[in-house]
């Protein structure tokens, strides 16, 4: 379609003829031949060379006795035979066009990927000229457009794409980046407010956009408001040009440039002297300059380059500090890129100190994080980081745990390390955590807890769970830390602990004996914390060995186990009935220790009438099977509302179907051993609802 009113005509069209098949159709001869002749002048329309808006069609009133004749021998059959091959001549032509317009879209894309935007442009453009409804084309060379500048060209090609299909996220994206191209700020929050619309499932995409529209907003008010200043005369505003001025000068003494850049770093003292320094190419005459290369990598051991060093950093942290663009613009200076990775592990502390502090700088808002990680080496930024934590005589481990705990929250940090998480994480953390001692306590627990972070992503999770070193270190950490003022890194380890072992590994299996005689002994812990973690280890290791069940049970973990689940905490309820469920499965002593501290199982029976947790639930119900299936435990429940609170969470709308079914399970274990108890489950209609849980029972 080339224009909208196109689409109009054809929908007339459409009603027109529907019309006069509808005439010809008709009992009435009258009508039918009226029909068509009617025909006759829309198939003569039809082969018209051009439009126009002038009806010219004209209609022989008096036609010849022959053509009458030949109307009248036309039938309603052939009509429709001659419309059925011209749609049929139509979908050919329709086919013959995609290909042509698809094979063009593919020779732009490739032109695209090569960065060559002009030829991918034309390409779209003559697949267009093919077919001038496809969708692709449209958004496709709108993207090309914004590559070249292109930017109302662009939003005039998304603007077709949404007739095309008013649904097109690319075509809202698009269109947004546009509007951003063109500062049109409002604009661009709205076309990606829409794509949200659209699809709420894209709301870190949106959000990522409209934060991009207000830095580049504030960006442009931070430029118009120093430039304003300047013109005005303002003396802190003319001061840093003329400061820029002298330090371009080649070949100084560092001590000259040290001089220049602490007055420059005490004039940028607002936003107006950050945007400012940025205005007058601030960043390129800084960073080209020789003397100032040379000392950032540390080439030199003049202690007056080492002062220079240190007063190039602090510069990029004032200019830096609180300005968005600033911090953007520093992250595309691969001078500055290099050195503030390199320099974390300088020897001269205050290098090392300003480095951090740069580092600290961006670790703190989601916008500074993003820039580092997709600027900075990580890998080796993170061996730096460790180094800092492992050096703690030089008063630098705090910071760079900080740092290194903010970048672990972020996923694309964590992907970033994949493929080196051996070299640059787990040799230089399991090395710090073998040496613990009073001087270097205090920042372990920042350090498991960033190294939990990074195992939520699931590709490092499952490194760490089949690491041989980590898990031998992390027995080590248990049996070191067992005295109560380490308790601070005991609690984070255990923890970190559950989260990896929830992946079925050899090298866990191997370990499982060892990790749960060490949670045993913790069970005894004064620290309710240290017992609910303890308790979950032992949760999630057990399942995985079938030895280490047999070691525990013979530590009395059962009545341990009972006793825990008297009590109110929620957590621990939950790692406490998992715990007594793996036991009971496979342990026939397990079952029968439970049943004789507690006959009619009140433990259980209280969990599945109170708890509202759906884990807990599942858990005690199948720990109550596995102990129905000693002699004599189903007669001891005769009289107690077993039947109720089974029958009730087998007819429920958990969630989790494991806890009907496993409702169920019981439910028909208890039935089986003891008759009697379907008496009440005929009274309570139970039968009808055991039916229907069926289907759950594999």
């Amino acid at each position: 379609m080339e224009k909208l009113e196109d689409l109009e005509s054809f929908l007339m069209n459409v009603d027109k003829i529907s019309q006069l098949v509808e005439d010809l159709r008709s009992s009435d001869v009258e009508v039918q031949q009226k029909a068509m002749a009617n025909v006759d002048c829309y198939i003569g329309a039809l082969d018209e060379p051009c439009r126009t808006k002038v009806n010219k069609t004209k209609i022989n009133t008096n036609p010849p006795l022959q053509s009458y004749s030949s109307q009248q021998n036309e039938s309603p059959e052939n009509f429709m035979k001659m419309m059925e091959r011209d749609a049929e001549d139509r979908r050919v032509r329709r086919a013959a066009q995609e290909r042509k317009a698809t094979a063009l879209k593919d020779k732009g894309n490739e032109a695209f990927a090569q960065e060559d935007y002009e030829t991918a442009a034309k390409f779209y453009s003559d697949g267009l000229a093919e077919l001038r409804d496809m969708q692709p084309l449209y958004t496709n060379r709108a993207q090309a457009y914004i590559k070249l500048g292109k930017y109302k060209e662009a939003i005039s090609d998304c603007e077709w794409a949404l007739k095309c299909n008013e649904s097109c996220i690319k075509a809202y994206l698009h269109m947004g980046k546009a509007y951003l191209g063109l500062k049109k700020y409002n604009e661009a929050r709205n076309c990606f407010e829409k794509i949200r619309e659209i699809e709420p499932v894209k709301m870190e995409m949106v959000k990522e956009y409209l934060s991009r529209v207000d830095l580049e907003e504030e960006r442009e008010r931070q430029e118009i408001n120093a430039r304003q200043e300047f013109d005005k005369g303002e003396r802190k505003a003319t001061a840093v040009p003329q400061l820029l001025e002298k330090l371009s000068v080649p070949d100084q003494m560092p001590l000259y440039y040290c001089g220049g850049l602490e007055i420059l770093s005490q004039a940028l003292t607002d936003c107006t002297g950050q945007t400012l320094f940025r205005l007058n190419n601030g960043f390129s005459i800084i960073n080209s300059n020789g003397t100032v290369r040379r000392c950032l990598s540390q080439k030199t051991n003049d202690p007056d380059s080492h002062k220079l060093c240190a007063s190039v950093l602090k510069l990029w942290r004032v200019i830096c500090c609180g300005n968005d663009e600033n911090k953007r613009m520093l992250m595309t200076c691969p001078v500055a890129r290099q050195a503030i990775v390199q320099l974390v592990t300088s020897e001269h502390v205050a290098v090392g100190n300003e480095s951090l502090a740069v580092l600290c700088l961006y670790s703190q808002t989601p916008h500074g994080r993003h820039l580092a990680i997709e600027s900075l080496n990580l890998p080796m930024l993170v061996k730096n980081l460790m180094a800092c934590i492992s050096r703690p005589k030089q008063l630098q481990e705090n910071k760079a745990v900080k740092i290194l705990e903010s970048f672990a929250g972020e996923n694309k940090f964590c992907v970033r390390l994949r493929s080196e998480l051996t070299d640059s994480v787990i040799v230089p953390v399991t090395t710090i955590l073998r040496n613990i001692s009073t001087s270097n306590k205090h920042v372990l627990p920042s350090l498991i807890s960033a190294l939990g972070c990074m195992a939520r992503d699931d590709v490092i999770c499952h490194k760490l769970a089949h690491d041989t070193e980590c898990w031998t270190t992390f027995l080590t950490v248990i049996k070191h830390c067992c005295a109560p003022e380490y308790n601070e890194i005991l609690y984070p380890i255990l923890g970190l602990i559950i989260n990896i072992s929830t992946i079925t590994s050899p090298v866990i299996q191997a370990h499982a004996v060892s990790l749960c005689e060490c949670c045993l002994g913790l069970l005894r812990d004064n620290d309710g914390g240290i017992i609910t973690r303890a308790t979950g280890v032992l949760s999630t290791v057990l399942p995985q060995s079938s030895e280490a069940i047999q070691h525990v049970i013979q530590g009395e973990v059962v009545g341990t186990m009972r006793r825990l689940l008297k009590g109110t905490g929620r957590t621990v309820t939950k790692y406490a009935i998992k715990t007594l469920t793996v036991c009971t499965a496979v342990s026939h002593l397990a079952r029968g220790e439970l049943v004789k501290s507690d006959k009619k199982l009140s433990i259980l029976r209280h969990l599945l009438s109170s708890s509202c947790d759906e884990m807990v639930l599942g858990n005690a119900a199948l720990c109550l099977a596995h102990c129905l299936e000693l002699d004599g435990v189903a007669t001891h429940l005769l009289g107690s509302d077993i039947v109720l609170l089974l029958l009730r969470r087998a007819a429920g709308d958990a969630k989790r179907t494991a806890v009907q079914q496993n409702a169920a399970i019981a439910l028909g274990k208890l039935c089986r051993s003891e008759p009697r108890h379907v008496n009440k489950l005929r009274e309570l209609h139970g039968l009808e609802i055991l039916h229907s849980c069926l289907k759950l029972i594999s």
